[in-house]
This record gives C-alpha cells, sequence and structure tokens, in this order.
C-alpha cells in the first residue's frame, strides 16, 4: 500500500469524480425527462435529490474508499472484520465489483457507437443522410451483432492506454483536459443555440412548472432514478477514486463540487437538446440511443452550421463518455493489484481482453444487458457499501474518516441521516427499478 497510486492534487480528484459522474445519463436522458415530466417540474424534485444524495452517498463512499484505501472487496472485508466476517465481506464486495466490469463492458460498445459517429462528424459519414429513416437505418446496423467491431476495439484500446499510465499521469491528466472542455464545448452549444429562431419555446418548457407533473408521483420517482444514477454511488466507482485520495482532502466538500458540476452538466445538455428540438418545431419524447445517434444527427443535417455542431457535441459526448469508461474499468483494475498483487499493466490488459471478448458478444443484446446492470447490480451494490459503511463500522469510525481535512466536524444530523434515510433510498431504488422496468 505504501506504493499505491494517488491522485496529485484536489484539483485531478474532483474533476475525475466529475468525469465519472457526467455521463450517457446527462446526456441522453436528463433532458427527455425533463421534457416529459413538466419541465421544471422534474428539476424541482431532482435538485432536492441530487442534494439529498450528494450529502449522504456520495461523501459517505468517498470516505469508505479512502479509509480502507482498496476497492470494494476489500472495503467490505475491512467493515466485517471485527466481526470475524472477513470473508463474507470479500465476498459481499465481489457484486459492486463484478458490476463495474460488467456496466465497463457494456459502455464499452455504447463508446464504439460515440467514437464512430465522432469520426463520421470530421468525414461527413454521420450526417450523410436525408431523413429519420436513414439515420435509424445506419444506427440499426451498427448496433447489430458484431455490428461495430474496430471502433469499439479502437475505443477500448484508448480508455486501457490511459488506465495504463496510472492514476496521477493517466486518469487524472485524461480528466483534466477531457471534462474542462465538455464544459466548454456545451456552452458553446448552448450560446449558438440561444441564437437559434426558435429557441424560446425550449426554454419556456424547461422553465415552467406545471403544477400536475409536480403532484404525479412518477415524476419524483424518476427524478429520485436520474439522481442516484447520475451521482454514480453504486459501491464501485467512487469507493475506488475515494481510496486514491489523501487524508488531507476533505471528502464533504469534494462531494459537493462533484454533485454541483454534475448537475451543471445535466442542466447544460437540457439547455442544448431541448431547444436544438424547439427550432425544428420537434418535442422531445425519446431518450437513450435513439435520440444520441437517429433524432440528433437527423435534426443537425437540416440546421445551419449543422456540420459544425455535430463535431463539437460529439467531441463532448466522447470526452464525457471515455471519462464514465475510466472509471468503470479501474475498479476490476485495481482489484487485482490490490487483492491479487498483480502490476499495473498486466492488470489492464487482463481486464482489456475480457472486456474486448464480452462486449463484441454483446453487440446484438446490450441494452437489455444495461437495463439488468442498471435495474438491479447498481441500487444493489449502492446498498451494499451504505450498509457496510454506516451499519457495520463504527459510528465514532466513520465520523472520523468523514471528517479528516476539515476544519470544522460533520454535523450531527449527517450520521442518522445516512444510516436511516440513504441505505433504504438505495433499496428502495431498487425495488422501484423492478416495478417499473428501471427509473435511471
Amino acid at each position: 500500500m505504501k506504493n499505491r497510486d494517488s491522485f496529485t492534487n484536489r484539483l485531478g480528484f474532483i474533476l475525475a469524480c466529475v468525469g465519472s459522474a457526467v455521463g450517457m445519463g446527462n446526456l441522453w436522458m436528463f433532458p427527455t425527462r425533463v421534457s416529459l415530466y413538466g419541465g421544471g417540474s422534474f428539476i424541482i424534485p431532482y435538485f432536492i435529490f441530487v442534494v439529498l444524495i450528494g450529502a449522504t452517498g456520495v461523501i459517505g463512499e468517498m470516505a469508505f474508499g479512502r479509509a480502507a484505501r482498496s476497492g470494494p472487496v476489500n472495503a467490505f472485508g475491512m467493515a466485517l472484520e471485527s466481526r470475524g466476517k472477513r470473508k463474507l465481506g470479500e465476498a459481499l464486495g465481489v457484486i459492486p465489483m463484478i458490476g463495474a466490469l460488467a456496466m465497463a463492458i457494456g459502455y464499452t460498445v455504447v463508446m464504439g457507437w460515440i467514437l464512430k459517429y465522432t469520426v463520421g462528424t470530421f468525414t461527413g459519414a454521420t450526417l450523410a443522410y436525408t431523413d429519420v429513416d436513414g439515420y435509424a437505418g445506419a444506427f440499426g446496423g451498427m448496433a447489430s451483432a458484431f455490428g461495430n467491431n474496430a471502433w469499439q476495439l479502437g475505443a477500448l484500446v484508448i480508455c486501457l492506454a490511459i488506465t495504463m499510465l496510472g492514476i496521477g499521469k493517466g486518469i487524472e491528466k485524461a480528466n483534466k483536459v477531457m471534462m474542462p472542455l465538455f464544459f466548454l464545448l456545451f456552452v458553446g452549444l448552448a450560446i449558438y443555440i440561444a441564437m437559434q429562431p426558435g429557441s424560446a419555446e425550449g426554454y419556456r418548457y424547461i422553465f415552467r412548472v406545471d403544477p400536475v407533473a409536480l403532484k404525479d408521483p412518477m415524476t419524483w420517482i424518476y427524478a429520485l432514478g436520474q439522481a442516484f444514477f447520475s451521482l454514480s454511488i453504486a459501491g464501485n466507482g467512487t469507493i475506488i477514486y475515494g481510496s486514491y485520495l489523501s487524508d488531507d482532502e476533505n471528502v464533504p466538500a469534494s462531494a459537493a463540487r462533484v454533485a454541483f458540476f454534475d448537475t451543471m452538466a445535466a442542466c447544460l445538455a437540457a439547455l442544448v437538446i431541448i431547444p436544438a428540438m424547439a427550432t425544428a418545431g420537434s418535442q422531445l419524447d425519446q431518450g437513450g440511443p435513439g435520440l444520441m445517434f437517429i433524432f440528433l444527427p437527423n435534426l443537425f443535417h437540416g440546421m445551419p452550421g449543422g456540420s459544425i455542431f455535430a463535431i463539437i457535441f460529439f467531441v463532448a459526448v466522447l470526452f464525457a463518455g471515455m471519462t464514465s469508461l475510466l472509471n468503470l474499468y479501474e475498479t476490476p483494475i485495481a482489484t487485482l493489484q490490490d487483492k491479487f498483487g498483480f502490476g499495473r499493466v498486466p492488470a489492464c490488459l487482463t481486464i482489456g481482453v475480457i472486456g474486448a471478448v464480452v462486449s463484441i458478444l454483446i453487440q446484438g443484446i446490450v441494452s437489455g444487458w444495461m437495463d439488468v446492470l442498471s435495474i438491479y447490480i447498481c441500487p444493489l451494490g449502492a446498498g451494499l457499501a451504505a450498509v457496510m459503511f454506516f451499519w457495520f463500522c463504527k459510528k465514532e469510525f466513520v465520523e472520523s474518516e468523514v471528517n479528516k481535512g476539515r476544519n470544522k466536524p460533520m454535523l450531527t444530523w449527517f450520521y442518522p441521516l445516512c444510516k436511516y434515510v440513504l441505505c433504504p433510498i438505495c433499496f428502495l431504488v431498487l425495488i422501484l427499478g423492478a416495478l417499473n422496468g428501471g427509473i435511471g
């Protein structure tokens, strides 16, 4: 552990955590949820849940990882060690670790699509079709079994090349470049869209509050799911990044910054995509890959300056996706290092081979693959991590770890809020997701 890699400074850690949180949920789901659930009527409960989960779950996972100096396997083992159940803890820690690897594999498929479309914006291939049916056919062919092997492997190679460099020299430096550029590019897109005729209708929709939608329980359920998954608490990625954090760093302050910038990314996406749809007289009523790879390219094709807009948009999306992929692969890579003594490069290559083989095999079923993970495994991992830290670790230990690096201790409400509110929420998200076919 003495030679364990770490982040070199606070900014690098925060940007890496922001990069892990900012992903496709911010870009292809948040704007859709805002559109479907009454604009501001969705944003209000979303903000409430971001504050709640950021002030409990994100802080808890960061502090848990720093306390264990390891990923979920050793962290869960540490939590149960005082009860003589370390092996059980380690076995339970395998669940979020495998969840991270499985999510990374599914995300690799998506990153292959994004890389292909990003390069295609420069060559003209991405906007080569004249109607929505053409874009749907092109995406359908790419998203079929074995339909995008080369681009998918290319995205994985880029990710592995960065992870092989380590935390400080690889992941941290990559996030210091990609995250600021992501925000700059999206701010530029938002300004451009604001100057387009018809965009005002989109803004009116985003900022209006529909009392009927605000009273609808489904608005609150999907706002909870959006906030929960957007902040990336799953018992893996935030724990592993926290494990590389210095004891001098203020975890609650870092968690607040991560929640703020993640929310900013989601709002920027809404401020770009919803008004962009309004300029074409369309309402955003479909999210997910269909929005990103079918409807938006069709929209860009007919926009003034659409080819430039598409380049900026997909480059920014590539940055957001790659920073998330780095985080997802880091958990299993670090597990091989911490638990089995692998060197950095052999661990990356081992996980990379698994990722390459499985991601190619699941191309045709990746949607179902990701649904199972987001509905069941991610909230289960988050719930297990919360229970391990706030129920099985002693209160004094938890408060000591959270207060490291702080001038003033956390208020007395923090521990009971995490223990009696956060933990049930994690399992509530699991139940609601299973009942509704996913809420994230």
